[in-house]
């Protein structure tokens, strides 16, 4: 296909959930007061879009061969290069040699710039926004000859929910995923529910979470599931941490798993893993007093965990 030539040389929404998301704004989910620059390209030629959100490429310096590809959604009131570059994502990218799909939302679809999660004709499987992203990772996974079983997608809290949303509806297509200050797969229908569940994430069981999940995928789809990192603080304003707990007990479930292993890693931190302790299909890493925003370390332990970096 035809990409633009700024790459190869560079290498609208509910009051109601307006006013949620701009409390979490407020509490500096966006760390965007460094002016944009660097590597990256707009890309306009990849697909229908129908969820009409931009597309923005980084390119690495020197791309590896067959290289991994990772998605990354930006959180309300962020922009996509923000997140890139203040969670730590460009300069892992060009360390390591791979490229970065930056979706990013507009005003015209979301006053607070927030990726539609709660709204399943944007997150289900071949609709709106959600369709849109597949298209993205589908063109540059062609561009990049990625290796189709090394392409992840990680967010922060809208842009981690959608991320959740992103692989149930397609697991086909991602090996692994990274979700911070998110909450689970079908947790709303709607921008009041959505506030609600921010608010207080509430009881339901790992089974009928994962079926939930199950739900949003092709028919008759039965696995593998991709991994998944969760990442969430244990108070604070912004999305209830229960819901973290809530994710990783729903893609445990996804994954038949039951038993989980807890251990403290220092300043507050506590990791849980599920599954083979050398490389677990889940964890829930919890972090005490952190801001709502991305955790300064995150970005390489999730390297680790999706073998992008040595252990």
């Amino acid at each position: 296909m035809q990409w633009s030539r700024e790459l190869r040389a560079a290498r609208r929404g509910a009051r109601t959930a307006l006013r949620a998301v701009s409390a979490i704004a407020q509490s500096r989910l966006a760390q965007t007061s460094a002016p944009d620059t660097g590597p990256i390209a707009r890309i306009e030629d990849f697909g229908s879009n129908p969820g009409r959100l931009a597309m923005f490429v980084h390119t690495p310096p020197q791309l590896a061969a067959r290289p991994p590809l990772v998605v990354l959604l930006h959180g309300c009131g962020q922009s996509a290069h923000a997140l890139a570059r203040d969670g730590g994502w460009l300069a892992l990218a060009d360390r390591c040699g791979f490229p970065l799909v930056l979706p990013e939302q507009s005003e015209d679809n979301n006053r607070g710039r927030c990726f539609q999660w709660f709204r399943p004709a944007q997150v289900g499987r071949g609709l709106g926004e959600a369709a849109s992203i597949r298209q993205m990772v589908a063109a540059a996974a062609e561009h990049f000859a990625t290796d189709p079983r090394r392409i992840y997608i990680a967010g922060l809290s809208a842009g981690g929910a959608t991320a959740a949303a992103l692989l149930a509806a397609y697991p086909d297509a991602f090996a692994a995923g990274a979700v911070i200050a998110g909450l689970p797969v079908g947790a709303a229908d709607g921008a009041a529910q959505a506030l609600a569940r921010m608010a207080d994430a509430g009881t339901r069981s790992p089974a009928a979470l994962a079926e939930r999940a199950r739900r949003a995928a092709a028919v008759g789809y039965a696995g593998p599931w991709p991994r998944l990192i969760v990442w969430h603080r244990l108070a604070g304003r912004g999305v209830d941490p229960a819901n973290g707990r809530l994710l990783a007990q729903q893609w445990a479930a996804l994954h038949g798993l039951d038993m989980v292993q807890p251990f403290a890693v220092g300043d507050g931190a506590r990791c849980e893993s599920w599954g083979d302790p050398k490389r677990p299909a889940v964890q829930l890493w919890t972090l005490l007093d952190a801001a709502h925003v991305w955790p300064a370390n995150a970005t390489e332990v999730i390297g680790r965990f999706w073998n992008l970096t040595p252990l």
